[in-house]
């Protein structure tokens, strides 16, 4: 069930109706509860199983974490517990990669194998929801919160239907407060929660759906296009992903907005960032800020000498590449970004000592950093390696691999969207809608969607992080 599908509106308006006639808070979260297991359920009823089944074990580790205050004990429990959500991550989504890779190495030393793969269908929002389960038993076993003795409360918190299969990540000690009072709908932002959605809805549906025929087609044959075309798919891409997922986000957090709930922030205009640093203080934050925390900082972080700095990004960026999914692109994506991270924090520093340099910066620090950033995305959007291989030298090296053309004229359609992110990043369109009668409002919201609607594709296309 997608959130730009019609069914998802209707489904939407009842959750509400019914959340909202209800004045018991228990009863409100039941209510959430099964709604989220039906949203998902959408999808794969089966599934739902491995879902419960996470929360109950998490719930129970949190339980015996209260228990005992011995430190070996505690660190078997919380063992156990990412032993079972790394562990379902890694059937599900890296079985046949291990193994293939795995098959690949042996013959390429000579050594015959016989490696079987399985045929794996991988659970929707796995890597999402495992990471807000693991969320609230490294924080409880860290002493950051206590142990929730309601397993409703925490089967709600994991099981919660607008970021539970994409997102955002959001950490238990976050969002587990907010189950344990009733929400009041006079402090809903009503109007600010359905602009929000609108203008997810419009990115994902009107602007990345618009561009992914273009980049669809680019890198299923890289090899077949012009230098050009390889310069208007990769940027194609980096608009659709961008749009794609913060458009999800958005809507994730309206319709928790809608029932009271506040949902971490995951976008801050990334592509207006100054630096590769500040590229990931504002790109999926709640997955960056979430390995930072139970990733880097637990490797050692900013401490010790800078080569063991440098393992650390390396370690949290390769993995954070991994987690996108079994395949050597995204180890390859990862990888990029944290050799850019290590050039940047090496270039701090021979700045702070050369002071002469301090004039370098500004404009072509922007331009560099969203030019990395794009040819990062080849390999993320490339499939394989060898088709990646092909749009980065045609990207980079401006080579013709073949004579097709898709129209560098669509590098206008770029241009426009910049202006219109530009402006809205400058804020020509923050509040000015609050100002008005409630009726006028409705009535301006009523012909916005109607017009949006103009533009909605025939068809919708699943977003893009739900395979992830």
């Amino acid at each position: 069930m997608l959130f730009v599908e019609f069914r998802f509106f209707w489904f939407f308006l009842a959750v509400f109706a019914v959340y909202w006639t209800m004045r018991e808070n228990r009863a409100r979260k039941i209510w959430l509860l099964v709604c989220s297991y039906i949203f998902y359920a959408a999808w794969n009823w089966k599934f739902v199983f491995l879902l419960m089944a996470s929360s109950a074990l998490d719930y129970f580790v949190g339980m015996m974490l209260a228990r005992t205050e011995k430190q070996a004990a505690r660190r078997g429990w919380l063992i156990l517990s990412l032993t079972a959500n790394l562990g379902t991550i890694a059937f599900f989504k890296y079985y046949n990669f291990f193994v293939e890779s795995a098959d690949v190495f042996l013959r390429w030393l000579g050594l015959p194998a016989s490696i079987h793969t399985l045929n794996i269908i991988i659970p929707v929002g796995v890597s999402f929801y495992t990471f807000h389960s693991m969320s609230y038993t490294i924080d409880v076993y860290r002493g950051r919160m206590r142990p929730v003795r309601s397993l409703l409360d925490v089967c709600a918190f994991i099981g919660f239907f607008p970021q539970m299969v994409a997102g955002p990540i959001v950490r238990a000690v976050l969002f587990l407060p907010q189950l344990a009072t009733a929400r009041r709908f006079e402090n809903v932002d009503v109007r600010g929660a359905l602009v929000l959605f609108m203008g997810g809805f419009v990115k994902k549906a009107c602007v990345a759906d618009a561009v992914a025929p273009v980049c669809d087609r680019y890198f299923a044959a890289p090899e077949h296009f012009t230098a050009g075309s390889a310069w208007v798919g990769t940027l194609f891409y980096a608009i659709q992903i961008y749009c794609d997922f913060s458009g999800y986000t958005d809507m994730a957090i309206a319709c928790a907005r809608l029932l009271g709930y506040e949902l971490t922030i995951n976008f801050n205009f990334p592509y207006f960032a100054s630096d590769i640093a500040d590229f990931w203080h504002r790109w999926h934050i709640s997955l960056s800020t979430w390995l930072r925390d139970y990733l880097y900082i637990p490797l050692g972080g900013n401490r010790g000498p800078r080569w063991f700095i440098y393992r650390n990004i390396m370690i949290t960026m390769l993995l954070g590449g991994l987690w996108h999914g079994g395949a050597w692109t995204f180890v390859i994506w990862g990888g990029l970004h944290g050799l850019a991270l290590v050039v940047h924090r090496e270039w701090r520093r021979l700045r702070d000592a050369m002071p002469s340099l301090r004039w370098i910066g500004g404009q072509l620090a922007w331009l560099l950093t969203i030019y990395w950033v794009c040819v990062a995305w080849i390999f993320f959007r490339a499939g394989t390696l060898d088709r990646a291989l092909v749009a980065t030298r045609s990207f980079v090296l401006f080579h013709n691999p073949g004579p097709e053309n898709i129209g560098s004229w669509m590098l206008l359609v770029v241009l426009a969207l910049g202006v219109v992110h530009w402006m809205n990043f400058r804020g020509w369109f923050s509040e000015w809608w609050r100002r008005g009668p409630a009726p006028a409002f409705a009535a301006g919201y009523g012909c916005a969607a109607a017009v949006v609607l103009l533009f909605v594709p025939p068809h919708y296309a699943p977003f893009i992080y739900f395979q992830f």
